[in-house]
């Protein structure tokens, strides 16, 4: 009489720490090489990719359930941009020896928190050893009517750029991370240390807004690698230029507080990413800030896009342009 071949370890660890996450049907309950997933009638499937890397997007002592939350919630703010629901999520997970069970159950937990919390279920996936630095690679659906999704390019001179929620705290909280002496330095105190380190580690992707999106931008992207840099694509793409009133920037009274501090770090503001913020170009920006508003979510007018093709000008309180050494965040 045969025996029944026994569970690898990659079998157990699914099985324990992920499969009961995998609440949706088409998941199978993980035991599949693969998913599926029926687009309501009428719908276009949007797909989005990130990674996170240890070292490079996250600090290795950060919180397991921080780490995966991160992970799941940097590519809802694409699909949120893109004016798309989220229907689900592939996980690639590269794990180093040094991964402990305690970690494994605290990810998975945040992890299904966030999916539940977000409405977008794991659906698949994979799990491997790696010698380098812990991966999580997170691949997102959504669906949005045929046709409707938001591109980066339809932005046309007079159109209002728009941003949501506020601008520098990631990378403000990144600096704080990296310094022992800059939160005494900054002057900031317990609540605005907390906020610039919670945003770094937590993004708010803006799914309120998504189908919000799909009424009034005419172009938008989320404000993943800093927003100098990301509306600088956004404006090649729509063949347009940019004027923004640095004035008009929607900064947190931390970020506020740190630049009466050191007022060069306006540049890090502007260029140092992690924001996942939206900006967008619309024609009626009062109606968009009062839908956003009225769907929770702050949004700020900036400025307004111009003829002609160049970089954007990110014009201070004396009226020159500033000028950025740095534009963006980029791996390469």
């Amino acid at each position: 009489m045969s025996k029944t071949p026994a569970e690898t370890g990659e079998e157990r660890l699914i099985a324990k720490y992920f499969a009961p996450l995998a609440k949706y049907p088409g998941a199978l309950g993980l035991l599949d090489d693969a998913a599926t997933l029926t687009p309501p009638a009428g719908s276009d499937l949007v797909l989005t990719k990130d990674a996170i890397v240890g070292g490079v997007h996250f600090f290795p002592d950060d919180p397991a359930d921080a780490v995966a939350c991160k992970a799941l919630r940097v590519n809802l703010s694409d699909l949120a941009a893109k004016g798309a629901t989220a229907a689900g999520f592939l996980l690639a997970l590269a794990l180093p020896k040094s991964v402990t069970a305690g970690w494994l159950k605290a990810f998975a937990r945040g992890l299904g928190e966030d999916a539940e919390n977000y409405a977008c279920p794991l659906l698949g996936g994979d799990t491997v050893r790696t010698p380098g630095p812990l991966t999580v690679s997170i691949t997102a659906l959504g669906f949005l009517p045929h046709g409707e999704m938001v591109q980066r390019h339809g932005g046309s001179p007079g159109d209002r750029i728009v941003v949501t929620g506020t601008i520098g705290d990631a990378a403000l909280g990144l600096k704080l991370l990296s310094g022992a002496k800059a939160a005494q330095r900054w002057k900031l105190d317990k609540n605005m240390r907390a906020h610039l380190l919670g945003r770094y580690r937590l993004p708010q992707p803006r799914t309120a807004v998504a189908v919000m999106l799909r009424k009034h931008a005419s172009a938008a992207m989320d404000v993943s690698d800093g927003l100098a840099g990301d509306l600088a694509k956004l404006c090649r793409v729509s063949g347009v230029g940019a004027d923004i009133d640095v004035t008009r920037l929607p900064l947190s009274d931390a970020a506020r507080r740190v630049l009466a501090v050191q007022p060069a770090l306006i540049e890090t503001i502007l260029s140092g990413g992690d924001d996942y913020e939206i900006v967008c170009a619309v024609s009626d920006s009062d109606a968009f800030i009062a839908d956003a508003a009225a769907l929770g979510v702050k949004a700020t007018e900036i400025g307004r896009m111009t003829a002609g093709e160049g970089a954007p000008r990110f014009i201070g309180a004396d009226g020159k342009a500033l000028s950025l050494r740095k534009t963006l965040f980029s791996h390469f």
